[in-house]
């Protein structure tokens, strides 16, 4: 068996005799792997994945740069062969019916691969052709994608001359243009502005709701996974470390967190850090560096007076004292020792977290 991802041809020749897409529904699991690993020499991409996705969910792989979430994606579309490891896609094998999977798939990566000499239009009709949409409706579809992403008054215009949000737009719609069954979303909106984001949102949970159209989504934007995903999976140097629905992640970090920023060097952290594990109610305590000392607490009102109080015993000083309800974002934290930060969203690592 060869080692080496489809070339275009292969790729091109695939959509060609493509028929109906294959439905995830008709199998028990839309997405399954087991051990899944990649290494690039002495870099360890992927440790061991194990994925279990039911046909209908929207599935979301939450990570910082680097953190294995586009390499897990590759593998799973048949782009990239795992060192070990199984998968199963659709109900097809990804080593043995690579071809039926991509048949059964959309896939939008990070790098959009558009010939920038053609419209937007002319893009989306050729893949419309190469995944056998009926004629008669490819107009119709077209049409309907490009208003979607926010393109129809650039429609006619050469990719050549879009921005790169547009082309990532665009990439997004080619992906779409043969309704499959299970379709990849590689952090899908990122370059997209907020109105574009959130038109893309809704378009993805309407497929889901009405079509069941199940979808594997990665991402950094930590209110993107809270809003679609019915599961999440964290990644962290390349293994999953935490896997729940949002709401089940979220109440693993309590109801409450309380940040207090402390002055002083790292050995005041840490002395901060040892006097409010012991109170009452206090499940966690961490020094983020970004946000100063994060303390977990099922109930924020009653820990408050008793944090204040701690801090003045120690002769500590600190400021910026709030109260906030438990997000992804803390528990992303808690799981990995990082943040991702809004913005440029490329994860700054804690120091001197303590667990």
């Amino acid at each position: 068996m060869s080692n080496q991802p489809p070339t275009i041809a292969e790729l091109l020749l695939d959509q060609i005799v493509a028929s109906a897409p294959q439905h995830a529904r008709d199998t028990e699991l839309a997405i399954e792997a087991h051990g899944l690993v990649k290494h690039f020499g002495d870099i360890h991409a992927v440790n061991g994945i194990d994925l279990r996705v039911r046909p209908g969910q929207v599935f979301g792989f939450l990570g910082q740069n680097g953190s294995g979430k586009t390499t897990t994606v590759r593998m799973l579309t048949t782009l990239l062969r795992p060192t070990e490891g199984s998968a199963r896609v659709a109900g097809f094998d990804i080593y043995s019916q690579d071809r039926q999977v991509r048949r059964a798939i959309g896939v939008a990566l990070q790098e959009a691969g558009l010939d920038i000499l053609q419209t937007g239009r002319e893009l989306l009709r050729l893949q419309s052709r190469l995944y056998n949409v009926p004629r008669g409706e490819i107009e119709a579809r077209v049409s309907h994608l490009l208003e979607v992403v926010d393109l129809s008054e650039d429609a006619d215009r050469r990719i050549g001359g879009y921005s790169g949000g547009m082309q990532r737009r665009l990439d997004l719609a080619s992906a779409l243009v043969h309704s499959p069954s299970i379709i990849f979303l590689d952090e899908p909106t990122t370059g997209l502005d907020p109105v574009s984001r959130q038109n893309l949102w809704d378009y993805i949970q309407r497929l889901n709701r009405e079509d069941g159209v199940t979808f594997f989504l990665t991402t950094q934007y930590l209110e993107e996974a809270d809003q679609l995903c019915d599961e999440i999976a964290i990644l962290d140097a390349g293994a999953i470390v935490q896997q729940g629905t949002p709401d089940q992640l979220k109440a693993t970090v309590s109801a409450d967190v309380i940040y207090v920023q402390v002055d002083g060097d790292e050995r005041a952290q840490q002395q901060a850090v040892s006097a409010l594990l012991p109170l009452a109610n206090v499940e966690d305590a961490q020094w983020d560096f970004n946000e100063g000392i994060a303390v977990y607490t099922k109930s924020g009102n009653d820990t408050l007076p008793l944090v204040v109080r701690s801090l003045d015993d120690q002769g500590l000083l600190f400021s910026n004292l709030r109260l906030a309800r438990a997000t992804l974002d803390d528990v992303f934290f808690k799981a990995t020792g990082h943040r991702i930060e809004p913005g440029d969203q490329t994860g700054q690592p804690a120091q001197g977290a303590a667990s």
